[in-house]
């Protein structure tokens, strides 16, 4: 009789080849994919579809729209800081992913969990850091037992899978594409050789040549550091988010190439598209940096990467990630208003902010305008500046100044 096993599926090159693998080594193929709002209906029907042409036990699909916003999103929003100044942590789904899995292995009665994660990049260290803390199961790994016999990975699942009458689109022979509510990052091919990225790795961004020539502004409305509202409309936060995203991609807007460390120590490039969320971090930072205090700006981007770091290198349930967020709650008291943005293509500004907790001084603007005297900006410049200035008549060269 075969064995239960719950895969994470998403559709692609290497979920695909996780069904045949385990089937024919006795394990009966459950597949998850949690929908996180990055695809339509029309991709939606096709991993559906998928799933039942590899012939599997069952398949569910979950909506994951809801937990990715509360339990990533508005964190990372908060925190308003990318992995290395950069990369905006898209594949962050993958703890949501788990979740729903072992929702489905509880549901079965089994304790044995797959994912096509490879052996070389950071999502298997998410998976199994994530599986492992949510309890005692065990963790099938197809991509990474094939790499023990296999140095070109994409090439022999390709081939696995047409032996077996099974077709791979030919995209997925390219490039590794991964793509939820979150955006879309794509690695493999010319983007692995660091060489320039082809037309082919291209996801929901337009190039520029298709940018529309009116330019866009949109209204986002905040509470407490949550997005609330879009254009004056109440919306629920993964349904702002999908808005953003269909807003900002015809303008070309949180495309970027990116190179860090990975957990594992190699590096990573991969071409990301995120244009909703590069959108909201603009909005948010605007009038945080309104909003709060100069020592809080100040303090703050040091709690937000180190909670980047933590969620970035598998972390997710560590209790560290649990006390950052109590800092990043707390400072969001205030940070409550509305911005407006605006893109003519690529990039995007927060052009205007509206908030009653904007720390304007009633009698003073910046360079232009006070309500002290020269005397006490003289005095004030004095003592601020001691330390310094004793420094350097302390230190000066006999016979300077």
């Amino acid at each position: 009789m075969s064995k239960d096993i719950v895969l994470a599926f998403s559709g692609g090159l290497d979920t695909s080849f996780c069904v045949p693998y385990l089937k024919e080594r006795g394990w009966a193929v459950h597949t998850v994919f949690a929908d996180t709002g990055g695809v339509d209906a029309e991709e939606r029907a096709f991993i559906e579809h998928r799933a039942k042409e590899l012939g599997v036990a069952s398949h569910v699909t979950v909506d994951g729209g809801p937990a990715i916003w509360n339990g990533f999103v508005k964190p990372f929003v908060w925190a308003g800081e990318g992995y290395q100044g950069q990369y905006p942590l898209l594949v962050s789904d993958r703890y949501l992913i788990v979740e729903a899995a072992l929702k489905r292995a509880a549901e079965l009665g089994t304790r044995a969990i797959a994912h096509g994660c490879t052996g070389m990049g950071n999502d298997q260290v998410r998976f199994d850091l994530a599986v492992k803390s949510l309890g005692d199961y065990e963790i099938v790994a197809p991509i990474r037992e094939i790499q023990k016999e296999h140095t070109q990975t994409r090439a022999y699942e390709q081939k696995f899978l047409e032996e077996r009458g099974f077709g791979v689109r030919a995209k997925q022979q390219a490039y590794t594409i991964n793509e939820n509510l979150l955006g879309v990052t794509m690695s493999g091919g010319e983007i692995d050789k660091w060489e320039a990225p082809g037309e082919g790795a291209r996801g929901w961004c337009k190039p520029r040549a298709e940018w529309p020539a009116a330019p866009l502004r949109v209204k986002i409305g905040f509470a407490n550091g949550e997005a609330v509202s879009l254009d004056g409309e109440k919306l629920a936060g993964h349904k702002i988010l999908a808005k953003l995203n269909a807003l900002f991609a015809p303008y070309g807007v949180g495309r970027g190439l990116y190179t860090g460390d990975t957990t594992i120590g190699l590096k990573g490039r991969i071409v990301f598209e995120a244009p909703g969320l590069i959108s909201l971090l603009t909005a948010h930072r605007a009038l945080e940096e309104a909003v709060l205090s100069k020592q809080q700006n100040r303090f703050k981007p040091d709690v937000a990467r180190k909670w980047v770091e933590v969620v970035y290198e598998g972390f997710f349930h560590d209790p560290i990630k649990a006390d950052l967020e109590a800092f990043l709650a707390s400072s969001q008291s205030t940070v409550n208003g509305e911005v407006t943005l605006e893109t003519n293509g690529g990039t995007v500004n927060a052009v205007a902010i509206a908030s009653k907790h904007i720390l304007n001084a009633k009698g003073a603007t910046y360079a232009q305008s006070a309500d002290w005297g020269v005397a006490e900006a003289e005095g004030f410049i004095k003592l601020f500046g001691m330390s310094s200035t004793l420094w350097a008549e302390v230190n000066r060269p006999a016979g300077k100044g």
